[in-house]
């Protein structure tokens, strides 16, 4: 069973307080919003978490004075749920907007932190991801992330290191910051998860995917195949199925294609074809497609066309039987068409809970630009 209890230093939320009992045993607004929201934290609702945050820090303000540790808690707690607000809509307006704000919150929590524990206190790492994970400079996050990996390591806390190195490479690696000192990153919090967790650890499990992902992009085939096994060996024990699982198979659809090992990926378009809760409406899905070659002698003449391909989508996942019915431009279109169709692969449709052939539609189009 996955051990989901560890978790990164930065998903945590604040809610401890250290305000006086006789201010807090008061039923004033504050102590009523305060409540709501950590009843909201317990429900789990995303949207109700930022609204109760809000309401309590915004009444905090006028209990608490402006550098104190008590406001600065609340504002946390509401910068970690704007945070897990705009991870649900990321490219949104709104979302651009909830990351913005939060990572005011945590610059402004940051220089109450320094003030009361020092630059180097790892009470600053959580505040020092979540600013970092929410900038909209990559050279605002790096430096974020980068003292936090600096506190870690000078407190010898290898734990602690794993994850703030983690939470620098899923935050840089996404920018034009994404360096080898920065993949090495996941490398070195992987070798820490796996040297100090147990190997059905949530946060372990998720670090082998990332590897698993990376060796897969650079064609180290062998250790990718591995390590992505690995990742559905553990997320196999879920009555559903998870995301990261669903993305290892899809990586092993196309490490074994790409080797010309087509039964070896059998099993993982199966597997994607079943995705559990089992949905009546899952049709049969692409995993690996090549793009045709351009015939040369079309190329030479500059000619462009389409071909439009008919074929059944087997039990297994294979395309069988492509038809030709229609296209424009010449018959060397429609002979390449269907020679590169037969090397795609799909998830194949599920029927009464089988794999089933089902009939699928396609076309190919070449374009001279």
């Amino acid at each position: 069973m996955l051990n989901g209890k560890f978790c990164t230093l930065a998903c945590a939320v604040a809610l401890g307080l250290s305000c006086s009992s006789a201010s807090l045993a008061s039923d004033s607004p504050f102590t009523r919003a305060y409540r709501d929201y950590q009843t909201s934290v317990q429900a789990g609702d995303v949207a109700e978490i930022e609204s109760r945050a809000a309401a309590a820090y915004l009444l905090g303000q006028s209990i608490y004075a402006k550098d104190s540790l008590d406001l600065t808690n609340l504002a946390l707690n509401w910068a970690t749920a704007l945070s897990g607000l705009s991870a649900q809509f990321p490219m949104t307006e709104d979302g651009k907007r909830h990351r913005s704000q939060a990572y005011r919150l945590y610059e402004t929590a940051l220089v109450v932190y320094v003030q009361h524990y020092g630059e180097q206190a790892l009470e600053l790492i959580d505040p020092l991801l979540g600013a970092g994970g929410s900038a909209d400079e990559p050279k605002d996050a790096k430096r974020h992330l980068e003292h936090a990996i600096d506190i870690a390591e000078r407190n010898d806390n290898s734990r602690l290191v794993a994850d703030a190195k983690m939470a620098a490479f899923n935050t840089l690696s996404k920018t034009n910051l994404y360096t080898p000192k920065v993949r090495n990153y996941a490398f070195e919090a992987y070798d820490i998860y796996r040297q100090t967790l147990p190997e059905n650890a949530l946060v372990r499990v998720k670090a082998t995917f990332i590897v698993g992902a990376i060796k897969f992009s650079q064609k180290q085939d062998n250790e990718a195949e591995a390590l992505l096994l690995e990742v559905i060996k553990q997320f196999d024990v879920l009555d559903y199925t998870h995301p990261f699982a669903l993305s290892a198979h899809a990586y092993l659809v196309e490490l074994y294609e790409r080797q010309d090992e087509r039964e070896k990926s059998t099993r993982h378009c199966i597997a994607i074809g079943s995705m559990r809760p089992w949905s009546e409406t899952q049709e049969q899905t692409p995993l690996f497609r090549v793009a045709p070659d351009y015939p040369m002698s079309y190329r030479k003449q500059h000619k462009n066309g389409w071909v439009q391909v008919d074929f059944t989508v087997d039990e297994n996942g294979f395309v069988t039987n492509p038809v030709v019915i229609a296209s424009q431009g010449g018959s060397l279109f429609e002979r390449e068409s269907l020679k590169t169709i037969k090397k795609w692969r799909y998830a194949p449709k599920f029927v009464d809970g089988k794999p089933s052939p089902a009939q699928t539609r396609t076309m190919l189009e070449y374009r001279i630009d």
